[in-house]
């Protein structure tokens, strides 16, 4: 269930992306279908945002906070102030800061799109792998658990 939140941005983030830099090579297709790529890509982003906020809640959250559950009282209060009074706050205003720097260094946010695309698979592929990682260690941690019951 950790996983359906980046698989779904990683999906929707590639039509979003392809709509926006391929528009040109994709306007007769989405022709077809009686629209053109920039509105099709602000539909697409729309629903990004819908689906990702939606399985985010429901399935993410439960997910991470289930994380939680083999650490004892001491760790999980200090490991939860620490990811919401300090990693949810960076991460955001990290986001910001990158898309900024992006934005000041080739000048456009129209030129920087190809960039904030990269940095977006790049940060879905780390997703990815630390869900993973955090997975095996949290089957270990409640396997270890179980045998000391």
């Amino acid at each position: 269930a950790a996983l359906v939140t980046p698989t779904m941005l990683f999906i929707t983030g590639a039509i979003f992306f392809s709509l926006i830099l391929f528009g040109g090579s994709l306007s007769p297709l989405v022709a077809a279908l009686g629209t053109t790529p920039l509105m099709l890509a602000v539909v697409v982003g729309a629903a990004q945002n819908i689906l990702s906020k939606s399985s985010k809640y429901s399935l993410f959250d439960p997910c991470k906070e289930m994380a939680y559950i083999p650490l004892d009282a001491e760790a999980k209060t200090k490991g939860k102030a620490a990811v919401d009074v300090i990693g949810n706050p960076l991460g955001k205003s990290g986001g910001s800061l990158l898309q900024q720097a992006m934005i000041f260094s080739v000048g456009s946010l129209a030129a920087s799109t190809p960039y904030l695309a990269g940095c977006l698979f790049v940060i879905i592929a780390v997703w990815l792998r630390a869900a993973r990682s955090l997975n095996t260690q949290f089957t270990a941690a409640m396997a270890e658990e179980g045998a000391e019951a």
